[in-house]
């Protein structure tokens, strides 16, 4: 069973992703609403969250490329006919541990072990996206209750009605109010689309792990040697 076209174009495919969003941006900074949220932040959360996003959408870039090759490794050795001789050394040294050279010599009931324990491997490399994804949406409402406390903060300090300082009392208050907007907005925003990314991922690996256990469940029932 070949690799679908997704699983042959991993990288390729992440660089296109990553190119949409990269002229997403692009397009906010041109109408001025990216450079108008960061200005308007005073508590520089929306700073930390786009840094923070830019840190993960990096490693999720290396992600997808060690995918790509494994995506591509795999499918090599199904091509092979589970014969990991047929692959250069180089390749089956820097490929996981040798899991896949592994899996084309168990016997059939180690086979399912040994699939789970490679699928969990490369899902540990998709943790640390999750908990960044998850970390920008608290930052993201972290700015919010900053914001609110900014914004309600002047209006417990007045002890009397003054009609002038009503002006600078509302100008502070929208000060809070834009850190409490733009910091959520940075947030829902940066979190939504690192999840979109390591979805996208995880289908991937998930239909690679797939194509594996139907491949070599098959040989094993089919050739006893190979088992």
């Amino acid at each position: 069973m070949r690799s679908s076209n997704r699983n042959k174009h991993v990288f390729p495919l992440a660089l296109l992703l990553l190119g949409l969003i990269v002229f997403g941006f692009f397009l906010l900074g041109q109408t001025g609403l990216l450079r108008l949220a960061i200005i308007s932040d005073k508590s520089m959360i929306s700073w930390v969250i786009l840094a923070i996003y830019a840190v993960a959408s990096a490693y999720w870039l290396r992600v997808a490329w060690l995918l790509d090759s494994e995506c591509r490794l795999g499918e090599k050795l199904l091509i092979t006919g589970n014969s990991p001789n047929a692959l250069e050394d180089g390749e089956i040294l820097a490929f996981m541990d040798s899991e896949l050279e592994f899996l084309a010599r168990s016997e059939e009931s180690a086979i399912d072990k040994a699939l789970e324990h490679y699928a969990e491997t490369l899902e540990n490399r998709h943790a640390s996206g999750q908990f960044l994804a998850d970390l920008l949406l608290k930052l993201g409402l972290l700015g919010t209750i900053i914001g609110f406390i900014l914004m309600l903060t002047p209006i417990g300090e007045i002890k009397e009605f003054d009609p002038s300082l009503i002006q600078q009392l509302l100008s502070t208050m929208s000060g809070g109010m834009a850190v409490a907007l733009y910091t959520t907005l940075a947030g829902l925003l940066t979190s939504s689309l690192l999840k979109i990314q390591y979805y996208f991922l995880d289908s991937v690996l998930v239909s690679h792990v797939n194509e594996l256990t139907k491949r070599f469940t098959r040989a094993a029932e089919i050739d006893p040697i190979l088992s």
